[in-house]
């Protein structure tokens, strides 16, 4: 077999589907393009990613949901001004279904309640505990007492994940 030669305006006719192909390998190198979450979804944060969240048992459809955001770190989970975001829905009897923003695929730890008079906190008894429905990304044990951090850390490696949450009335 005798070996191709090039010259000064001489092509291979390899030379086309080389450079397709090379171009085709370019194409797959490239970053995909963010999606932006859907519009139904809520929050301050930059939306790069988002959660569907739905939760069981709502006991009735007054007041707000309140869906709180927490960064995978311990010491903010549930500390006064700890959150990354607070997003508040109508909220729905029976199955409610909302979507938050995030601010990127990571891992989070979601903390929800109904907050049935539309105070915009969670209200408490003289002893400090809930008298408000609320539950935890990864459904928790509450009785308890609060959860441990490392049982609702919830990672969302993509965006458009789904948590179901189970709500706890006192």
């Amino acid at each position: 077999m005798s070996a191709l030669k090039f010259g000064p305006g001489k092509k291979s006719v390899l030379a086309a589907p080389v450079m397709a192909m090379a171009g085709l390998g370019a194409l797959a190198a490239a970053p995909a393009p963010a999606m932006a979450a859907p519009a139904q979804c809520q929050g301050d944060l930059s939306g790069a990613s988002w959660l569907n969240v739905e939760v069981t048992g709502v006991k009735s459809s007054s007041g707000l949901m309140a869906v709180t955001i927490y960064a995978d770190d311990s010491s903010r989970f549930l500390a006064s001004k700890g959150s990354l975001d607070v997003v508040r829905f109508p909220a729905k009897e029976g199955t409610w279904r909302g979507c938050v923003k995030l601010p990127k695929n990571g891992v989070y730890a979601i903390a929800i309640y109904h907050d049935e008079d539309g105070s915009r906190k969670i209200n408490r008894s003289g002893l400090g505990l809930p008298t408000e429905g609320f539950g935890f990304s990864n459904n928790p044990s509450t009785l308890a007492g609060i959860p441990a951090f490392r049982s609702v850390r919830l990672s969302v490696p993509k965006p458009g994940l789904t948590t179901r949450i189970n709500i706890t009335y006192p």
